[in-house]
C-alpha cells in the first residue's frame, strides 16, 4: 500500500468505525450510505489498513452480473481480504437477489467458523478475517432499491455532512501551517459560501475532494517558499486550483 496518508479522525469517522466493527464481530457487513465525497470508501479504505487488511475496492455497474460478482466473493474469501462494493445499488435489481444467496452462504459459514465450504458449486477455503461492505448514494437516477434479502444482510452507516473545518485544521497543521486554526475556519467558509452562491454546474465542486487537492497543493507551496506569509501561501494554493 505503501505510505499514502491516513485519514483525519472526526466524529463521523469514530461512528462509522464504531458501527462497521460491531457489524463484523456479528459475522454481518457495513454499508455506509449517503451523497458523494462524505468519506464513506475512504472511511472504509482506512479502516482496513489500520487492521492490517487488504481492502479491494470494486466499482459496481449495470453490466455486473452474478457470475462476475461471486468470482469477487471467492477470491475474498480465500485470502482474507476486505472488499468495498462502491455504487452497490447500481446492480440490476434481478442480480441482487441472486448476489443475497451468496453472501448469506458466507455469512453461514462465517457464523460456523467453517474452514471450508461450498461455494458456487466448489469447495473452496475460507479466511475469516473476510469482510464484505457496500457503499451507496440513494436517490440519484438509475439507482435501484435493495431486496430486503440483501439489506438484512449489511448494517446500515448514515454519512451526510463531513466536518470540513477539523480535517481543513488537522491537514494544514500536518502541511506545517502554525495558523492553521484561522486559515481552516477562513478556508471553510469560503468554501461554504462558493457552495451555496456560485452555479450549481457539474464542473463546479467546493466539495471535500476539492478542498484536499487545495491543501496538497498549499503544503508544497509552503515547503517550497517557507518565508511567505501563510496566508499569502493559502491564497496562491486557492488561485492555482481554482
Amino acid at each position: 500500500m505503501g505510505l499514502n496518508g491516513r485519514l483525519v479522525i472526526t466524529p463521523l469517522t469514530d461512528r462509522i468505525y464504531l458501527t462497521i466493527t460491531q457489524a463484523l464481530s456479528m459475522q454481518l457487513g457495513g454499508a455506509p450510505a449517503g451523497p458523494a465525497g462524505t468519506g464513506k470508501t475512504e472511511t472504509t479504505k482506512d479502516l482496513a489498513k489500520a487492521l492490517g487488511l487488504l481492502c479491494m475496492v470494486t466499482n459496481c455497474g449495470e453490466g455486473m452480473d452474478f457470475l462476475a460478482f461471486g468470482k469477487i466473493l471467492s477470491g475474498l474469501c480465500q485470502c482474507g481480504a476486505w472488499g468495498c462494493f462502491d455504487e452497490f445499488n447500481r446492480i440490476d435489481i434481478s442480480v441482487l437477489s441472486v448476489i443475497s444467496t451468496q453472501l448469506q452462504c458466507i455469512r453461514n459459514a462465517l457464523l460456523l467458523k467453517a474452514d471450508k465450504f461450498l461455494f458456487e458449486g466448489n469447495m473452496i477455503i475460507m479466511d475469516l478475517k473476510v469482510g464484505i461492505f457496500i457503499t451507496m448514494n440513494p436517490g440519484y437516477a438509475g439507482r435501484t432499491e435493495l431486496p430486503e434479502s440483501v439489506k438484512a444482510l449489511f448494517r446500515p452507516v448514515v454519512c451526510i455532512v463531513p466536518d470540513l473545518e477539523q480535517i481543513c485544521l488537522i491537514m494544514l497543521f500536518s502541511e506545517g501551517f502554525l495558523e492553521a486554526k484561522v486559515l481552516a475556519k477562513k478556508m471553510t467558509v469560503l468554501y461554504k459560501l462558493a457552495r451555496e452562491q456560485l452555479s450549481k454546474q457539474h464542473h463546479y465542486d467546493f466539495g471535500l475532494r476539492a478542498l484536499k487537492s487545495v491543501l496538497t497543493m498549499a503544503g508544497q507551496l509552503k515547503r517550497n517558499s517557507p518565508n511567505l506569509p501563510e496566508n499569502v501561501v493559502l491564497m496562491r494554493a486557492l488561485r492555482s486550483l481554482t
